[in-house]
Protein backbone atom coordinates (compact mmCIF):
# COMPACT_ATOMS: atom_id res chain seq x y z
CA UNK A 1 0.00 0.00 0.00
CA UNK A 2 1.71 3.34 -1.07
CA UNK A 3 1.40 6.00 1.07
CA UNK A 4 -0.99 8.74 0.63
CA UNK A 5 -3.10 6.48 -1.59
CA UNK A 6 -6.82 6.04 -0.63
CA UNK A 7 -7.93 3.02 -1.99
CA UNK A 8 -6.07 -0.39 -2.94
CA UNK A 9 -5.07 -0.94 -6.31
CA UNK A 10 -5.50 -4.70 -7.63
CA UNK A 11 -2.68 -3.95 -10.11
CA UNK A 12 0.00 -3.39 -7.20
CA UNK A 13 -1.68 -4.22 -4.22
CA UNK A 14 -3.65 -7.29 -5.17
CA UNK A 15 -0.26 -8.80 -7.48
CA UNK A 16 0.39 -11.65 -5.02
CA UNK A 17 -3.11 -11.50 -3.36
CA UNK A 18 -4.08 -15.63 -2.46
CA UNK A 19 -5.53 -17.40 -5.03
CA UNK A 20 -5.73 -14.57 -7.34
CA UNK A 21 -6.79 -16.88 -10.63
CA UNK A 22 -10.01 -17.01 -8.88
CA UNK A 23 -10.68 -13.38 -8.51
CA UNK A 24 -12.95 -11.74 -10.83
CA UNK A 25 -14.89 -8.36 -10.91
CA UNK A 26 -18.20 -7.81 -10.89
CA UNK A 27 -20.74 -5.28 -11.40
CA UNK A 28 -23.91 -4.04 -9.64
CA UNK A 29 -25.94 -1.48 -8.88
CA UNK A 30 -24.74 -1.03 -5.03
CA UNK A 31 -20.89 -1.97 -5.78
CA UNK A 32 -18.08 -2.64 -8.16
CA UNK A 33 -17.04 -6.27 -6.75
CA UNK A 34 -14.34 -8.09 -6.10
CA UNK A 35 -15.10 -11.70 -5.50
CA UNK A 36 -13.22 -14.99 -5.86
CA UNK A 37 -14.87 -17.92 -8.07
CA UNK A 38 -13.27 -21.67 -7.75
CA UNK A 39 -14.22 -24.71 -8.70
CA UNK A 40 -16.85 -26.55 -10.98
CA UNK A 41 -19.42 -25.03 -12.39
CA UNK A 42 -22.25 -27.22 -11.98
CA UNK A 43 -21.50 -28.65 -8.48
CA UNK A 44 -23.31 -27.20 -5.86
CA UNK A 45 -22.35 -24.13 -4.41
CA UNK A 46 -20.64 -22.54 -0.93
CA UNK A 47 -20.73 -18.84 -0.12
CA UNK A 48 -17.89 -17.57 2.36
CA UNK A 49 -18.29 -14.36 3.87
CA UNK A 50 -16.15 -12.69 5.89
CA UNK A 51 -16.19 -10.56 9.22
CA UNK A 52 -15.59 -6.89 9.90
CA UNK A 53 -12.09 -5.54 8.90
CA UNK A 54 -11.32 -8.52 6.81
CA UNK A 55 -11.43 -9.88 3.26
CA UNK A 56 -11.63 -12.75 0.87
CA UNK A 57 -7.98 -13.57 2.03
CA UNK A 58 -9.33 -14.85 4.86
CA UNK A 59 -10.50 -18.01 3.29
CA UNK A 60 -6.85 -18.77 1.27
CA UNK A 61 -6.80 -22.10 2.83
CA UNK A 62 -10.30 -22.99 2.39
CA UNK A 63 -11.36 -22.13 -0.92
CA UNK A 64 -8.53 -24.60 -2.44
CA UNK A 65 -9.91 -27.39 0.31
CA UNK A 66 -13.47 -26.82 -0.84
CA UNK A 67 -12.69 -25.89 -4.38
CA UNK A 68 -12.45 -29.66 -5.56
CA UNK A 69 -16.06 -30.25 -4.59
CA UNK A 70 -17.73 -27.29 -4.61
CA UNK A 71 -18.38 -23.82 -6.50
CA UNK A 72 -16.82 -22.00 -3.99
CA UNK A 73 -17.83 -17.48 -3.86
CA UNK A 74 -16.03 -15.56 -1.57
CA UNK A 75 -16.22 -11.62 -1.78
CA UNK A 76 -14.83 -9.10 -0.57
CA UNK A 77 -17.85 -7.26 1.69
CA UNK A 78 -18.90 -3.68 0.68
CA UNK A 79 -16.28 -1.44 1.41
CA UNK A 80 -13.57 -3.89 2.14
CA UNK A 81 -10.61 -5.18 0.65
CA UNK A 82 -11.01 -4.53 -3.54
CA UNK A 83 -14.90 -4.22 -3.27
CA UNK A 84 -15.71 -0.17 -4.33
CA UNK A 85 -19.09 1.12 -3.71
CA UNK A 86 -21.18 2.68 -6.31
CA UNK A 87 -22.09 5.96 -3.86
CA UNK A 88 -23.31 6.07 -0.40
CA UNK A 89 -23.68 2.42 0.66
CA UNK A 90 -25.55 1.27 3.42
CA UNK A 91 -23.56 -0.70 5.87
CA UNK A 92 -25.70 -2.16 8.18
CA UNK A 93 -26.79 -5.78 8.23
CA UNK A 94 -29.66 -5.14 6.40
CA UNK A 95 -27.78 -3.23 3.62
CA UNK A 96 -25.22 -5.67 3.34
CA UNK A 97 -27.62 -8.24 2.70
CA UNK A 98 -29.41 -6.78 -0.25
CA UNK A 99 -25.55 -6.03 -1.65
CA UNK A 100 -25.04 -9.41 -1.54
CA UNK A 101 -28.31 -10.41 -2.78
CA UNK A 102 -27.76 -8.34 -6.13
CA UNK A 103 -24.25 -9.94 -6.19
CA UNK A 104 -25.89 -13.56 -5.88
CA UNK A 105 -28.76 -12.34 -8.40
CA UNK A 106 -25.69 -11.66 -10.97
CA UNK A 107 -24.20 -14.78 -10.05
CA UNK A 108 -27.57 -16.42 -11.46
CA UNK A 109 -27.33 -18.61 -8.53
CA UNK A 110 -28.34 -19.27 -5.31
CA UNK A 111 -25.63 -20.94 -2.60
CA UNK A 112 -26.13 -24.77 -1.14
CA UNK A 113 -23.77 -23.53 1.84
CA UNK A 114 -23.43 -19.95 3.48
CA UNK A 115 -20.54 -19.91 6.00
CA UNK A 116 -19.63 -17.45 7.98
CA UNK A 117 -17.21 -15.69 10.13
CA UNK A 118 -17.29 -13.48 12.94
CA UNK A 119 -20.05 -10.76 11.73
CA UNK A 120 -20.16 -12.56 8.49
CA UNK A 121 -22.39 -15.53 10.11
CA UNK A 122 -24.64 -12.85 11.15
CA UNK A 123 -25.17 -11.69 7.47
CA UNK A 124 -24.95 -15.73 6.62
CA UNK A 125 -28.11 -16.26 9.03
CA UNK A 126 -30.09 -13.01 7.59
CA UNK A 127 -29.45 -13.78 4.16
CA UNK A 128 -30.59 -17.58 4.93
CA UNK A 129 -33.82 -15.71 6.60
CA UNK A 130 -34.37 -13.13 4.30
CA UNK A 131 -37.62 -13.95 1.93
CA UNK A 132 -35.49 -11.57 -1.27
CA UNK A 133 -33.32 -14.76 -1.32
CA UNK A 134 -33.62 -18.35 -2.03
CA UNK A 135 -33.16 -20.70 0.29
CA UNK A 136 -29.73 -22.19 1.06
CA UNK A 137 -29.63 -25.90 2.65
CA UNK A 138 -27.08 -25.25 5.68
CA UNK A 139 -25.35 -21.86 7.17
CA UNK A 140 -21.98 -22.23 8.91
CA UNK A 141 -21.01 -19.84 11.84
CA UNK A 142 -17.68 -19.50 12.60
CA UNK A 143 -16.66 -17.66 16.15
CA UNK A 144 -19.84 -15.83 15.04
CA UNK A 145 -21.17 -12.40 16.21
CA UNK A 146 -24.81 -12.89 17.04
CA UNK A 147 -25.11 -10.94 20.30
CA UNK A 148 -24.62 -7.01 21.10
CA UNK A 149 -21.11 -5.89 21.47
CA UNK A 150 -21.08 -5.15 25.71
CA UNK A 151 -20.54 -2.14 26.11
CA UNK A 152 -22.53 -0.66 23.11
CA UNK A 153 -23.74 2.47 24.76
CA UNK A 154 -20.17 3.60 24.05
CA UNK A 155 -19.05 2.04 21.70
CA UNK A 156 -21.71 2.36 18.86
CA UNK A 157 -21.75 6.12 19.09
CA UNK A 158 -17.84 6.03 18.92
CA UNK A 159 -17.86 3.97 15.85
CA UNK A 160 -19.98 6.53 14.32
CA UNK A 161 -18.22 9.40 15.50
CA UNK A 162 -14.99 7.81 14.08
CA UNK A 163 -17.09 6.91 10.58
CA UNK A 164 -18.52 10.52 10.09
CA UNK A 165 -14.91 12.33 11.10
CA UNK A 166 -12.92 12.24 7.05
CA UNK A 167 -9.54 12.13 9.11
CA UNK A 168 -10.76 8.66 11.55
CA UNK A 169 -10.06 6.34 8.84
CA UNK A 170 -6.93 8.55 7.48
CA UNK A 171 -5.44 8.45 10.56
CA UNK A 172 -5.73 4.87 12.03
CA UNK A 173 -3.81 3.95 8.40
CA UNK A 174 -1.37 6.07 8.99
CA UNK A 175 -1.00 4.70 12.35
CA UNK A 176 -0.82 1.25 11.24
CA UNK A 177 1.65 1.34 8.80
CA UNK A 178 4.30 3.91 11.28
CA UNK A 179 3.81 2.03 14.68
CA UNK A 180 2.95 -1.34 15.48
CA UNK A 181 -0.72 -0.97 15.82
CA UNK A 182 -1.81 -4.02 12.90
CA UNK A 183 0.72 -6.57 14.31
CA UNK A 184 -1.23 -5.83 18.21
CA UNK A 185 -4.45 -6.10 16.52
CA UNK A 186 -3.50 -9.19 14.99
CA UNK A 187 -2.21 -10.58 18.26
CA UNK A 188 -5.73 -9.78 20.16
CA UNK A 189 -7.38 -11.94 17.90
CA UNK A 190 -5.51 -15.17 19.56
CA UNK A 191 -5.02 -17.05 16.29
CA UNK A 192 -1.60 -18.12 15.16
CA UNK A 193 -1.99 -17.33 11.34
CA UNK A 194 0.91 -17.35 8.62
CA UNK A 195 2.95 -14.56 7.55
CA UNK A 196 1.01 -14.24 4.28
CA UNK A 197 -2.20 -13.41 6.14
CA UNK A 198 -0.57 -10.71 8.46
CA UNK A 199 1.16 -9.50 5.70
CA UNK A 200 -2.17 -8.72 4.11
CA UNK A 201 -4.05 -7.80 7.29
CA UNK A 202 -1.64 -5.23 7.78
CA UNK A 203 -2.04 -3.87 4.02
CA UNK A 204 -5.94 -3.98 4.57
CA UNK A 205 -5.42 -1.59 7.48
CA UNK A 206 -2.69 0.79 5.97
CA UNK A 207 -5.60 1.84 3.56
CA UNK A 208 -7.85 4.40 4.63
CA UNK A 209 -10.71 3.24 2.25
CA UNK A 210 -10.56 -0.28 3.61
CA UNK A 211 -10.95 1.39 7.24
CA UNK A 212 -13.57 3.21 6.41
CA UNK A 213 -15.79 0.67 5.02
CA UNK A 214 -14.99 -1.14 8.44
CA UNK A 215 -16.14 1.44 10.32
CA UNK A 216 -19.10 2.12 9.04
CA UNK A 217 -19.73 -1.44 9.21
CA UNK A 218 -19.33 -1.43 12.53
CA UNK A 219 -21.30 2.10 13.31
CA UNK A 220 -24.35 0.72 11.76
CA UNK A 221 -24.30 -2.88 12.97
CA UNK A 222 -27.26 -3.56 15.03
CA UNK A 223 -27.82 -6.80 16.44
CA UNK A 224 -30.89 -5.71 19.22
CA UNK A 225 -33.26 -7.87 17.67
CA UNK A 226 -31.35 -10.43 15.82
CA UNK A 227 -32.61 -13.30 18.11
CA UNK A 228 -36.18 -13.03 16.26
CA UNK A 229 -33.47 -13.72 12.88
CA UNK A 230 -32.22 -16.78 14.14
CA UNK A 231 -35.84 -17.86 15.08
CA UNK A 232 -36.71 -17.51 11.87
CA UNK A 233 -34.33 -19.43 10.34
CA UNK A 234 -36.01 -22.27 8.21
CA UNK A 235 -33.84 -25.13 9.31
CA UNK A 236 -30.94 -25.88 12.17
CA UNK A 237 -27.67 -24.63 11.82
CA UNK A 238 -24.17 -25.43 12.62
CA UNK A 239 -22.12 -23.19 15.25
CA UNK A 240 -18.50 -23.31 15.37
CA UNK A 241 -16.68 -21.83 18.07
CA UNK A 242 -13.14 -21.81 19.71
CA UNK A 243 -13.03 -21.06 23.53
CA UNK A 244 -9.65 -19.26 23.30
CA UNK A 245 -12.09 -16.58 21.43
CA UNK A 246 -10.58 -13.29 22.94
CA UNK A 247 -12.55 -10.88 20.38
CA UNK A 248 -16.11 -13.12 20.20
CA UNK A 249 -17.03 -14.91 23.61
CA UNK A 250 -18.11 -18.46 23.04
CA UNK A 251 -21.75 -17.42 24.77
CA UNK A 252 -22.13 -15.81 20.92
CA UNK A 253 -22.78 -19.19 20.13
CA UNK A 254 -24.15 -20.88 22.67
CA UNK A 255 -26.97 -18.48 22.87
CA UNK A 256 -27.24 -18.71 18.82
CA UNK A 257 -27.58 -22.30 19.12
CA UNK A 258 -30.65 -21.91 21.51
CA UNK A 259 -32.05 -19.37 19.45
CA UNK A 260 -31.80 -21.82 15.96
CA UNK A 261 -34.04 -24.89 17.17
CA UNK A 262 -32.08 -27.91 16.70
CA UNK A 263 -28.87 -26.14 15.78
CA UNK A 264 -25.61 -28.03 16.23
CA UNK A 265 -23.02 -26.37 18.39
CA UNK A 266 -19.13 -27.91 17.86
CA UNK A 267 -17.18 -25.88 20.85
CA UNK A 268 -12.78 -26.19 20.24
CA UNK A 269 -10.64 -25.78 22.63
CA UNK A 270 -7.66 -23.71 20.57
CA UNK A 271 -7.62 -21.42 17.16
CA UNK A 272 -8.44 -18.05 18.67
CA UNK A 273 -10.91 -15.57 16.42
CA UNK A 274 -9.40 -16.73 13.10
CA UNK A 275 -9.96 -20.05 14.04
CA UNK A 276 -11.06 -20.83 9.78
CA UNK A 277 -7.24 -19.77 9.07
CA UNK A 278 -5.40 -21.40 11.13
CA UNK A 279 -7.69 -24.65 11.31
CA UNK A 280 -9.17 -24.98 7.71
CA UNK A 281 -8.79 -28.54 7.70
CA UNK A 282 -10.86 -28.65 10.53
CA UNK A 283 -13.18 -26.29 9.13
CA UNK A 284 -13.89 -28.71 6.33
CA UNK A 285 -14.29 -31.79 8.32
CA UNK A 286 -17.17 -30.31 10.81
CA UNK A 287 -18.90 -28.84 7.64
CA UNK A 288 -18.33 -32.40 6.03
CA UNK A 289 -20.37 -33.26 9.27
CA UNK A 290 -23.09 -30.96 9.00
CA UNK A 291 -24.11 -31.44 5.50
CA UNK A 292 -24.04 -35.51 5.91
CA UNK A 293 -26.60 -37.70 5.84
CA UNK A 294 -26.76 -38.46 9.55
CA UNK A 295 -25.58 -35.51 11.93
CA UNK A 296 -25.22 -35.65 15.70
CA UNK A 297 -27.56 -33.22 17.69
CA UNK A 298 -26.83 -31.23 20.84
CA UNK A 299 -22.90 -29.86 21.77
CA UNK A 300 -19.85 -31.22 20.30
CA UNK A 301 -16.47 -31.37 22.05
CA UNK A 302 -13.32 -30.68 19.78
Amino acid sequence: MTLGRDRLDWETDGRNWPNRDASQFMKTNTCDWHVQIAGPDTAPMILLLHGTGASSHSWRHLLPLLSTRFRVVAPDLPGHGFTRPRGPTDLSLPGMVRALTELLSGLDRCPAVIIGHSAGAAIAVTLAASKAAAVPRHVIGINGAYLPIRGNALFSPLAKALFANPFSASMFSLMSRVTPLGSNLLTATGSPIDEEGRAIYRMLLASPAHVRGALGMMAAWDLSRFDATLQRLPFPMTLIAAKDDPMVPIENSQHAARQATGSRLVLTDKGGHLLHECRPADIVRWLDEAIGNERPNGADAA
